[in-house]
């Protein structure tokens, strides 16, 4: 009798290069919870169908179990203090491995667009001119704002901020185009892994 895990079930390799950093009993701390939200909010606003999308890429890599539908999607989501429909409960770190998997994944296929976004976006800050003119960079910045919008508490204080100064939100929105195009280099998912937990752990 063996005790291996079928193929088809096994983790990806990138599992084991995501450490288990000591956290709270309850999970995740909100801030992780809201990084990594925010960058599949990202990835939302960059493709349509992305739920979809990122529901095949759990399957793909044999995170079903952890995520294996809409719903589960949507309430680990919602571990992000910042939604309207925050649960109040925490991410567990398996839980906050897979979803960082997924979003890297997700990069990985849309890094041309990405790039051409954050190209764009450097050109015509070079030449002083608004961020927005670029046909592209419009539509995402567009689909970003109102995904924002529509799934975070406005009632939230820096929500408000954001809400009331659309610079910022855009400004929101290239940031984490940045850090969707750091997760697709070489090691860029350990790096993203890390960036989440900066500070937080010793």
């Amino acid at each position: 009798m063996t005790n291996e895990v079928p193929l088809d079930q096994q983790r990806p390799w990138l599992w084991e290069n995501l450490p288990d950093y000591p956290i709270s009993v309850r999970g995740c701390s909100g801030r992780t919870a809201q990084e990594i939200d925010l960058l599949l909010l990202a990835l939302e606003a960059l493709e349509l169908a992305s739920s979809e999308r990122m529901l095949a890429t759990a399957k793909k890599f044999n995170l079903a179990d952890i995520i294996p539908n809409r719903v589960v999607l949507w309430r680990l989501r919602c571990t992000n203090p910042w939604r309207r429909s925050y649960m109040r409960r925490h991410l567990q770190l398996e839980q906050a491995k897979a979803l960082t998997i997924i979003a890297t994944a997700r990069s990985r296929q849309l890094t041309f667009l990405i790039r051409q976004l954050l190209l764009a976006e450097q050109q015509l800050r070079e030449k002083e001119l608004p961020i927005r003119q670029n046909v592209r960079l419009k539509w995402y910045l567009d689909r970003f704002r109102a995904h924002f919008r529509g799934r975070m508490n406005p009632r939230r204080a820096r929500i408000i901020e954001y809400i009331a100064s659309p610079e910022q939100m855009d400004e929101l929105a290239i940031s984490l185009l940045r850090k969707l195009l750091f997760a697709t280099g070489t090691a860029g998912a350990q790096r993203l892994w890390c960036s989440l937990f900066d500070g937080e752990v010793k």
